[in-house]
């Protein structure tokens, strides 16, 4: 086997340089041993048809990380990510090239077959494939196509490092590459020679391994590498021997063994074929990081592109940055802590016998330090600065599909940029920069391009407000790619998307869902077909719980479509006929009902009881809002009194009555007594409980100022056989868990102190439960100046005399 040519400057090439993808000291290295050997080619690993695109990475618009991404045109979501930091040695070589005009080629397998042979593997293995998220690993340590499990798979770095000691690769990797020479050390000769030799013997050691283990299970690698050589023995034909190859280091053996061209085409031959697309789109740190799922990832990006650009005492600068960052934060952190988390550290390194403070000791020492022991603060960091969400750009002129045309020019004309960081914005949609942003994230939540996802509003509860939470993911491209099938603008591909989702919905919800997107989107085009859908499915749908799902989207459609001023009259039509129909089969519903059944029942009569309360109001000149109002407490009405329905749903009945002002306090007294009746099953009646009093609606405040209520329940509780106590203790533990720290604590005290019976009068200076013994006048005295202010003049105010005046 023939090692790769290295050592002095000048000596004879081709020179193969193995790098780690991804390694700032491989691509310091690299561009050492460039400098030095001045070749007249270089070759990168990479899909060839990228030849083309390449000039564009010498452009400043051209921002790392980046990636150039390759996809199927009949299929653009069988696609490939080849990402490119600015610390990748890939990078720095395609930059050296360009920057001196040097002819410059990418030698990977092309993605017309890489594509296409992972289409087959998924195939062969029935369809269980990888996501978007590893197809970074296309060209780079790891062929795409998706190995077969028992397959073998050897980790080059991880070999090396048990061999030297390490039990992390990672820190041996640090120590041999990273942490030595590099950051302005040396003259630029001895830099070169230093690169020159750590190459060769980089390729020495893949060479053993390479004999140890053969393909290392890597077996489509072994295709990959044959093109490799295909395009080394073409560029030594046209450029002589003058030509340097950047690739993974684990293939340099295979590309300095000798063999005949004939040989390696044989090896191509009759491989699958896919029309394919390649194009630059921005990437992120984050998606570099190993635990985002990119098989060639690093651990950690920030720290290695910190490396990479730090011109001297990396860790000094690294130690100041993370100060920064925790002043922001608000943290207190002086010079001083920087000054002694740098000794820390290097104190760290020379214990345990490295070069160089490593990530390892400078997060020890900056918990120690600057954290004070807390891993709140190092959890920020590691995110903000060790990963890091750097989004890189592209420029213009990489090609596109129209529709990611369009979506950037409404970008920019919106000046809405997208950024990898995890943000929350609030938009007024009474604006109409505003309006317009929501219009543009609702119509690409249709396409499924999910660069925003809603979030709860901050800042008030009006229908003008909404709240987003935003990240640009680089597979979003992939999205994007594949919703031009729709169209050739936003507007015209949402539109598209919306008809045929209307065309192909199976459930009554969907269609409502789909509806309520149309209004929030303006998409006036695709709203009546959307409409005949909902209300050809409405008329053939005989299920109530189906019909219950799809009732809540339908009126905040309708009450959104009055807020934007959208005519909805033919949706308050459609909605009122379901809620009738609702009201019909809702009683009958609420029979032989589990558990699960019950719980599923009462939220759904929770979001009617909340969707007919919005269609009252808002849909009043198109629905007789006061007649739809009293059908639905009759409905309501006529639960809480059947007998065979689950307690939890006739106690859920009785609330919702109770807070509508329909039931008085008697009365629902009255229905509570007869549930915890001593002939109702415990489990049975603390079901009703449950839903009488259960979640967040207030039910702890009804029981702390009603004491009729609160008085049946602790005599029913008190009431409550041993046998039973266990079967009832797991739901009243439910029920009263939801409720706030005070109202546990205030029930508690109440409970103590205990209560008369009801109907009995307080002795006389009793205070009312919850309140003191008496009046404090000091306290009150404190809040006359501000009453005088609120209220002026009026009457006067005091409370030394009693109050009265």
């Amino acid at each position: 086997m023939r090692q790769p040519a290295g050592g002095q400057a000048g000596t004879r090439g081709p020179w193969l340089f193995g790098v780690r993808h991804h390694g700032p000291g491989s691509a310091r290295s690299v561009r050492a041993a460039l400098d030095a050997v001045q070749p007249g080619a270089v070759l990168i690993e990479g899909p060839p048809e990228a030849d083309a695109l390449a000039h564009l990475a010498a452009g400043m618009e051209m921002r790392p990380p980046v990636a150039l991404l390759a996809h199927a045109t009949d299929d653009p979501g069988r696609s490939a990510f080849w990402p490119f930091a600015e610390f990748s040695p890939e990078w720095v070589a395609l930059r050296w090239a360009l920057d001196r005009g040097v002819p410059v080629h990418f030698i990977d397998l092309p993605a017309t077959h890489t594509l296409a042979l992972r289409a087959a593997d998924e195939a062969e293995d029935d369809g269980a494939g990888t996501d978007a998220d590893k197809a970074g690993e296309a060209g780079k340590e790891e062929h795409p196509a998706r190995p077969h499990p028992e397959a073998l798979r050897v980790d080059p770095l991880a070999v090396l490092a048990d061999a030297a000691g390490y039990d992390d690769p990672e820190r041996w990797w640090e120590d041999v590459v990273e942490h030595r020479g590099g950051h302005g050390s040396g003259a630029e000769d001895d830099a070169g020679e230093a690169a020159l030799a750590s190459f060769r013997a980089l390729g020495e050691a893949m060479g053993a391994l390479r004999e140890e283990f053969g393909d290392g299970g890597h077996a489509r690698d072994l295709v990959r590498e044959a093109h490799m050589r295909v395009r080394l023995k073409a560029a030594r034909k046209e450029h002589g021997d003058s030509v340097a190859v950047i690739c993974g280091a684990w293939h340099v053996p295979a590309l300095a063994l000798r063999t005949t061209l004939t040989a390696d085409r044989a090896l191509l031959k009759g491989l699958p074929k896919v029309k394919t697309g390649l194009t630059w789109v921005p990437w992120t740190h984050r998606r570099l990081a190993r635990a985002g799922g990119y098989g060639a990832g690093i651990a950690s990006p920030g720290w290695y592109g910190h490396l990479f650009s730090a011109p001297d005492r990396p860790v000094e600068r690294w130690l100041t940055k993370v100060a920064g960052l925790l002043r922001e934060e608000g943290r207190h952190i002086s010079s001083a802590h920087v000054i002694e988390a740098v000794r820390l550290a290097g104190a760290l390194a020379t214990l345990r016998g490295r070069p160089l403070a490593g990530l390892t000791e400078t997060t020890d020492a900056i918990r120690s330090v600057l954290c004070e022991g807390s891993d709140v603060p190092l959890a920020l960091i590691e995110d903000r600065l060790t990963v890091g969400d750097v989004l890189g750009e592209v420029p213009a002129a990489a090609p596109a599909v129209p529709l990611q045309r369009d979506l950037e020019r409404l970008q920019r004309s919106l000046r809405f940029k997208p950024e990898a960081a995890d943000r929350e914005i609030d938009l007024d949609l009474r604006k109409e920069n505003d309006a317009a942003r929501s219009r543009l994230l609702h119509r690409l939540s249709l396409l499924r391009v999910d660069w925003g996802t809603p979030a709860a509003a901050r800042s008030g509860t009006g229908t003008f407000r909404e709240s987003w939470r935003l990240s640009w993911q680089p597979e979003l491209a992939v999205r994007v790619a594949e919703a031009g099938v729709w169209g050739t603008t936003v507007a015209s591909a949402a539109t598209a998307k919306a008809r045929a989702d209307a065309t192909s919905a199976t459930h009554l919800a969907d269609i409502t869902a789909l509806a309520e997107l149309c209004l929030r989107a303006e998409l006036s085009e695709a709203l009546p077909d959307v409409m005949r859908a909902l209300a050809d499915r409405a008329a053939l749908d005989t299920d109530v719980g189906h019909l219950a799902q799809a009732l809540p989207a339908l009126v905040r459609s309708v009450r959104y479509g009055d807020v934007r001023g959208t005519d909805t009259a033919s949706l308050a039509e459609v909605a009122a006929g379901l809620a009738e129909r609702v009201f019909v089969g809702l009683p009958p519903a609420c029979t032989g009902l589990d558990t699960d059944g019950a719980q599923e029942l009462r939220r759904q009569i929770e979001a009617v009881h909340t969707a007919v309360g919005l269609l009252a109001d808002t849909a009043a000149a198109q629905v007789d809002g006061p007649g739809l109002r009293q059908r639905w407490r009759a409905v309501l009405r006529n639960i809480a009194d059947r007998e065979s329905a689950p307690g939890l749903v006739r106690g859920r009945a009785v609330r919702l009555l109770l807070d509508e002002g329909t039931l008085d306090e008697d009365a629902v007294a009255r229905r509570m007594g007869l549930a915890l009746s001593p002939g109702t099953p415990p489990p049975d009646a603390a079901a009703w409980i449950e839903g009488f009093l259960g979640g967040a609606a207030g039910g702890g405040m009804l029981l702390v100022h009603d004491e009729r209520l609160r008085h049946l329940l602790d005599t029913w509780l008190a009431a409550v056989p041993a046998t039973a106590f266990t079967d009832v203790l797991p739901l009243l533990r439910r029920t009263f868990s939801a409720y706030e720290t005070g109202i546990r604590r205030t029930l508690g005290e109440l409970v103590r102190r205990g209560s008369p019976a009801p109907g009995t009068e307080p002795l006389p200076g009793t205070p009312a439960d919850g309140f003191g013994p008496g009046l404090d006048p000091g306290r009150a005295d404190a809040v006359t100046e501000v009453l005088r202010h609120l209220l002026g003049e009026l009457v006067p105010v005091g409370v030394g005399d009693g109050g009265s005046g």
